[in-house]
């Protein structure tokens, strides 16, 4: 056997080739992730007449170029979790690190555990471009909270206490357009009353709002007790306008997002069932679905369970064996994420008859606190996902 350790680096990597008994076959080399040197080094691998397999870390995207390269041309591929391979590499005393001596390290970690070594998963497309386009969506949501964050603090500034009577819901912008229409607390004073409620009436009549003379009476009565903290000033205008702008603008991109994920999500046969279960809509099903991919992958529940993070790992010691034990969180955070908001719907909708839901109030009556009935809701959850998906694809 021939064990390849590839050290991943951004744009190149560092490749050194290893038999049993530390023999060195190639001294560590650096190779540059173009197809002149990703088709010289299949050529080398192909030249050995054993089995060779090809070990890397799993670096989040720096190593996609490589390992879709080796795979495409039917070479054994290992990407290896890299908290995994970063504890295999702590065990030397002395702490020197080069690329050479990682990539060393890591060749040999596919010698010594050549029999666990599990080639890479290749994921049929539609569930990369899934994957993919939920890892911009929560980018995208991540931009979308720091933007509102930014949008709170200049109300506290310009209008404070305004977002008490006014608010966005969902796709409705009220807050948002009121505040890019009048911008300040002392443009109202200045308006009038009288002037303002028909100036407001208007404006909410055109944007589809309902129009109502006491919510107008309520923001001029805050306007003039008010204080805010920022001049009506040229400078303050144009910061809340592009504020405004860029909260649509982000939130018009998110959904684009999430649009693209629903249609391609309509053409798995899993979709329809997931959008069955409880509180599951169009915004969860397709999120949830990216982040698990193709369950078929999973040996079993269990499996999913760990690669959701919620799993509890034994520990036990002579004769102590812990019960109480924390979930291990080593796994995919946005599963985490998306699950977890599954849970607060399903304790917000109360739906009857539904299994996650009573083992969710079952935990609760046993004196678990809200967030531990939840993540045993989601571990629930998870199982019914793993049993219903697999059944279907059973059947077809």
């Amino acid at each position: 056997m021939i064990s390849v350790g590839i050290d991943v680096s951004k744009g190149k990597s560092t490749v050194c080739i290893l038999k049993p008994g530390g023999k060195i076959l190639r001294t560590p080399f650096e190779i540059n992730h173009n197809v002149d040197e990703l088709d010289s080094l299949v050529s080398l691998i192909k030249s050995f007449d054993e089995e060779t397999r090809v070990v890397m870390e799993d670096t989040g995207h720096y190593h996609l170029p490589i390992a879709t390269w080796l795979s495409s041309h039917d070479v054994f591929v290992c990407c290896v979790n890299a908290l995994r391979m970063k504890k295999f590499c702590s065990q030397s005393i002395r702490r020197a690190k080069t690329n050479k001596i990682d990539a060393i390290k890591i060749v040999s970690f596919g010698i010594t555990y050549w029999t666990e070594l599990v080639q890479a998963y290749s994921a049929p497309d539609t569930y990369e471009d899934i994957r993919f386009l939920s890892r911009q969506y929560y980018q995208t949501t991540e931009l979308l909270v720091k933007e509102k964050v930014n949008f709170s603090n200049l109300l506290d500034r310009v209008m404070p206490g305004i977002s008490s009577i006014l608010t966005n819901q969902g796709s409705n912008h009220k807050l948002t357009e009121f505040v890019e229409r009048y911008i300040h607390f002392q443009k109202i004073l200045v308006m009038g009353e009288k002037k303002f409620t028909a100036s407001y009436c208007k404006w909410a009549k055109k944007k589809g709002y309902r129009c109502n003379e006491r919510k107008a009476a309520e923001i001029f009565a805050l306007a003039q007790n008010g204080i805010p903290t920022l001049p009506d000033s040229q400078s303050v205008k144009i910061a809340v306008s592009e504020a405004v702008k860029l909260i649509h603008s982000i939130e018009e991109s998110r959904n684009t997002i999430l649009a693209q994920m629903q249609e391609l999500c309509n053409t798995l046969p899993e979709y329809s069932v997931v959008k069955d279960m409880d509180c599951i809509g169009d915004s969860l099903a397709p999120r949830i679905i990216a982040e698990i991919g193709d369950v078929r992958r999973f040996r079993n529940k269990h499996s999913l369970i760990a690669y959701a993070g919620i799993d509890a790992p034994p520990y036990q010691s002579g004769s102590f064996n812990a019960s109480e034990r924390h979930i291990s969180k080593r796994g995919n955070k946005y599963l985490r994420k998306t699950g977890y908001e599954i849970m607060r719907s399903l304790i917000q909708h109360k739906p009857a008859d539904n299994a996650v839901y009573g083992f969710i109030l079952k935990k609760r009556a046993e004196g678990k606190s809200a967030k531990e009935a939840m993540i045993a809701g989601l571990n629930k959850f998870l199982r019914v996902y793993y049993g219903k998906v697999t059944e279907l694809y059973s059947q077809s």
